[in-house]
């Protein structure tokens, strides 16, 4: 994978909505440089191919599916009592982006 870029940050806090001095660029940047080496160090460890992916940390762990039980939900006309301003069903909020 190619590294990051000044302007892959940039396009991708610009998607996020969130603006980025080029300090905290800079900081970004340092990070996922950070994150590459330490990625580098696992890509080299001999027969990482070979090592089963784990589900849990602990080799111990047992997990029980519960069976799906159908419960009665609370009706949506007692929930939006809650609310302020609703339409219809759903709850309206203020706009706050854009």
């Amino acid at each position: 994978m190619s590294k990051f870029t000044k302007e892959m940050v940039d396009d991708y806090a610009d998607k996020l909505l969130i603006g980025l001095t080029d300090e905290e660029n800079k900081m970004v940047l340092d990070e996922f440089d950070v994150i590459d080496k330490n990625l580098d160090l696992v890509t080299q460890i001999p027969n990482i191919d070979k090592v089963d992916p784990m589900t849990h940390c602990l080799d111990d762990f047992v997990y029980e599916l519960r069976d799906d039980v159908v419960v009665e939900s609370v009706p949506i006309k007692d929930l939006l009592r809650n609310s302020d301003e609703t339409d219809g069903d759903e709850v309206q909020v203020p706009k706050v982006v854009g």
